[in-house]
């Protein structure tokens, strides 16, 4: 999917309705998921059967279903505003720093890597650099992970009293996104660029089919998941303090490995893990459908 302008199957507007619709769809799904490990990464005490209600409810772990349900909705309009601005920036962000490694850069990979390994490379350079460029939405994270595990940093304060007062401090942790997204984005999209040619038999991947797809997705996002997850964690607990606290990333991973052992970096894993699959292809798949509807008219 490269950048493109204009009207047709896959126009710049059709990509980005597409995509962004595609995006509010996998949000409504998802958040819940994402707000349990979230709350799970965030705590720093032992998980047991006895305790597991009230980590991932809160104050409602002895309400009714349904409350209990809701309240794994915190903080649902800075997600929806990170979320389709996550999957609009992705879905067209690494194919065109893919476009721009092919122009300016071929050579290099297919001399340092062959033709084929080269074309692979490129793939996950490319999600890299996108990956990496994703620190500009950092301020939507930082207010979406508050609002699912520590509401009292708002304090009633709206969002764009938040942003006049808190300003350079809604980019607290952005070192340790841009080391997380790194490597994360690189397994995403070089682990799905392998699957597809080296598995599947797969040469041009925009010609790859729905189950192609499904299969390349679930193995780049699980490596992607696993390998950023140590940098994840730490990141999530620089960011779900209150604004004012200023702890520092090496400072967070100190008291972490010492009071819950090494472990404690990949809390969360196993919930995102479960959901990476339907995750992945319900979004894709959504996105691919719909971009081409909307390039009927735009």
């Amino acid at each position: 999917m490269s950048p493109i302008t204009g009207k047709g199957k896959e126009s710049g507007t059709a990509r980005v309705l597409g995509s962004g619709a595609s995006g509010v769809a996998e949000l409504l799904v998802f958040h819940p998921v994402d707000t349990v490990a979230k709350r799970l990464m965030s705590n720093k005490g032992k998980v047991s059967l006895s305790t597991i209600s009230p980590i991932i409810f809160r104050d409602y772990a002895s309400a009714t279903l349904p409350r209990k349900l809701f309240s794994l909705f915190p903080g649902l309009g800075y997600a929806a505003g990170y979320k389709v601005s996550q999957r609009i920036y992705k879905f067209g962000g690494q194919p065109w720093f893919n476009d721009l490694i092919n122009q300016h850069f071929k050579s290099n990979f297919t001399n340092a890597f062959g033709e084929r390994k080269g074309k692979l490379m490129m793939q996950a350079t490319a999600g890299s650099l996108t990956g990496i460029g994703e620190v500009v939405l950092l301020p939507l994270d930082v207010l979406k992970i508050k609002r699912q595990v520590n509401p009292e940093a708002f304090r009633g304060r709206g969002v764009f009293r938040i942003f006049a007062e808190e300003g350079t401090a809604l980019y607290r942790g952005w070192g340790w996104t841009m080391a997380r997204n790194a490597p994360g984005s690189f397994a995403l999209f070089g682990a799905s660029a392998v699957t597809k040619d080296y598995v599947l038999g797969v040469s041009d991947y925009s010609k790859a089919t729905w189950t192609q797809n499904f299969i390349a997705s679930i193995a780049g996002a699980v490596a992607s998941i696993t390998v950023a997850a140590p940098l994840d964690t730490v990141k999530t607990r620089i960011q779900n303090a209150n604004f004012e606290s200023k702890v520092p990333g090496m400072v967070v991973v100190r008291d972490l490995v010492k009071n819950e052992g090494m472990t404690a970096f990949f809390k969360g894993l196993t919930p995102k893990i479960l959901v990476v699959g339907p995750k992945l292809v319900f979004s894709y798949t959504l996105a691919q459908s719909l971009i081409p509807f909307f390039g009927q008219y735009v």
